[in-house]
């Protein structure tokens, strides 16, 4: 009885791994999003090129990012 438990604690923990994995992974998407936007921006203003637009993107994506309730909502 005891090799049944053992097995459905391992699945339990590869199922926890594997959500921190795919959280982990989301992060660094974001995360890499934003610096590509950061950059774009950036290039737009050396170009000359700006406009509100811009920081409403930002703010949006800022405000996003940090919501706590969407991790809660993607991770069932």
């Amino acid at each position: 009885m005891q090799g049944g438990h053992a097995r459905a604690c391992e699945e339990e923990t590869t199922m926890e791994t594997f959500k921190k994995r795919q959280k982990e992974m989301r992060r660094l998407e974001r995360q890499r999003d934003k610096a590509a936007k950061r950059k774009e921006i950036k290039a737009r203003k050396a170009a000359g090129i700006t406009g509100e637009s811009d920081r409403d993107i930002e703010a949006i994506e800022n405000a996003a990012a940090s919501d706590p309730a969407a991790d809660l909502a993607t991770t069932d």
